[in-house]
C-alpha cells in the first residue's frame, strides 16, 4: 500500500542550522519539504478553515502554464465557491484525511489516493469530513479550448484503481499511472504518478517542451536537473521550465513515487 507524504507545518527549532536544499535557478526550482512551515502558508477567498502552500504559479520566463497548491482543510472546513476563475480546470489528489467533493450535484467521498478531474466552468464544492485535516494537491490550469474538440467530462477515481503502465524495456522498474488516455485530445494537461523501483532509472536526459511540476509522494531519489544532481525525498517539490534536461535514479529502499504535471496536446502559442 502506497503512503503519501503530508506536510507537518510548524516551525524548526532555533538550534537548527539554516542550510537546506532549496534551489531556484533559471531552469528549475527545488522546494524541500522543510520549507513548508506555518510561516509560508497562504489563504484563499471563500475557503473556510483552510491554509495552503502555493508551490508553483505562472511566472514570466519560467513555467507559465499552471499553479500547484498543497491544501490543508480542517474538519468541517472547505468551500462552496472554491474556484473564482471560470477558465480554470483542476486536478485534486488526496494525500491525507477525508473529504466530500461535489461536482455539479454528484457527491464523491474521497480519501488518500483519491483523484478527481474537474473541467473549466464546472460548479463544485469541497468539505473536509474526517476527524483529521484533509490534505490534497490542487493543480490548476487555464483550459485551452480547440474548435471541434469538446471539453472533457469530470471524473473521480483512485490511485489504487489505476494500473501502472511499465515503460518499454524496463521490466516494470519504471512505470506511470495514467489517469487520462494519452490519445484523448480533449485533455490539455496530464497529472500522473511515476513510480521507480529501487535502482530504477530514467536512463537519458529528457529534454522537451512540456513544463513539469513534480511532488515526491514517497521514497527518495537523485534527480538530474539541467547541469546539477539533486537529492530529493518524500515531500520535496521540483518545478521544471520547458526544455530543462532531466533524469533520475531511485534511491530505495522502497519505491520512489512522484505526482507529475505536464502540459500536452496543444499547439505552441505564437505571441
Amino acid at each position: 500500500m502506497s503512503r503519501y507524504h503530508t506536510p507537518a507545518g510548524g516551525h524548526p527549532g532555533q538550534e537548527q542550522l539554516l542550510e537546506d536544499r532549496a534551489v531556484f535557478t533559471e531552469a528549475y526550482a527545488v522546494i524541500p519539504r522543510r520549507t513548508m512551515r506555518d510561516i509560508t502558508t497562504s489563504r484563499l477567498p471563500f475557503w473556510e478553515e483552510t491554509r495552503l502552500w502555493i508551490i508553483a504559479r505562472p511566472m514570466t520566463g519560467f513555467s507559465e502554464t499552471f499553479s500547484h497548491y498543497l491544501m490543508e482543510v480542517a474538519p468541517g472546513g472547505g468551500s462552496d465557491r472554491p474556484e473564482v476563475d471560470a477558465a480554470a480546470e483542476a486536478v485534486i489528489f488526496v494525500v491525507g484525511g477525508a473529504l466530500t467533493l461535489i461536482i455539479g450535484d454528484v457527491p464523491y467521498e474521497m480519501e488518500a489516493g483519491g483523484y478527481a478531474y474537474i473541467p473549466p466552468d464546472q460548479p463544485w464544492t469541497l468539505r473536509a469530513t474526517g476527524e483529521a485535516p484533509a490534505q490534497f494537491h490542487w493543480i490548476r490550469k487555464a483550459y485551452e479550448p480547440v474548435e471541434g474538440i469538446e471539453i472533457p467530462f469530470p471524473f473521480v477515481t483512485t490511485d489504487a484503481d489505476v494500473t501502472p503502465q511499465p515503460m518499454p524495456g524496463t521490466e516494470g522498474r519504471w512505470a506511470t499511472s495514467r489517469f487520462v488516455d494519452p490519445d484523448d485530445l480533449r485533455h490539455d494537461m496530464h497529472v500522473t504518478i511515476v513510480t521507480l523501483q529501487p535502482g530504477g532509472v530514467i536512463p537519458f536526459l529528457e529534454t522537451h517542451v512540456m513544463e513539469h511540476g513534480l511532488f515526491v509522494l514517497e521514497g527518495k531519489g537523485v534527480y538530474r536537473l539541467n547541469r546539477d544532481w539533486v537529492e530529493v525525498e518524500a515531500g520535496d517539490y521540483m518545478w521544471l521550465r520547458a526544455f530543462c534536461p532531466q533524469a533520475c535514479y531511485a534511491g530505495g529502499p522502497g519505491p520512489f513515487r512522484y505526482l507529475l504535471y505536464k502540459d500536452v496536446n496543444r499547439h505552441a502559442r505564437l505571441f
